[in-house]
C-alpha cells in the first residue's frame, strides 16, 4: 500500500508574519519572529507555543507549524 502524502507546509516570511499581526491590530515593531508569532497565537486565542516542540506538534493547521518544527 503506498504511502499517503501529505502537503508540506511553506515557512512564512517576516513579511507574512508582519502583515498577520497587523490584520490582527498587533504593531510588530522591531519585535523578534518567535514574540511577534507568540502575540498572534495570544491575539487568536491559541496557546503560544511556537518555538515549543519537540519532534512534533499537535496542531496540523497551524500556519507556523512548519517553521516552528525546525526552530527546534
Amino acid at each position: 500500500m503506498p504511502a499517503l502524502k501529505t502537503k508540506k507546509q511553506k515557512k512564512m516570511t517576516m513579511p507574512q508574519i508582519q502583515k498577520k499581526a497587523k490584520k490582527l491590530g498587533i504593531t510588530p515593531g522591531k519585535m523578534k519572529k518567535a514574540d511577534l508569532i507568540h502575540a498572534i497565537q495570544r491575539a487568536e486565542n491559541c496557546t503560544p507555543c511556537f518555538g515549543t516542540a519537540v519532534d512534533w506538534c499537535q496542531y496540523t493547521d497551524c500556519c507556523f507549524r512548519a517553521d516552528c518544527l525546525k526552530t527546534t
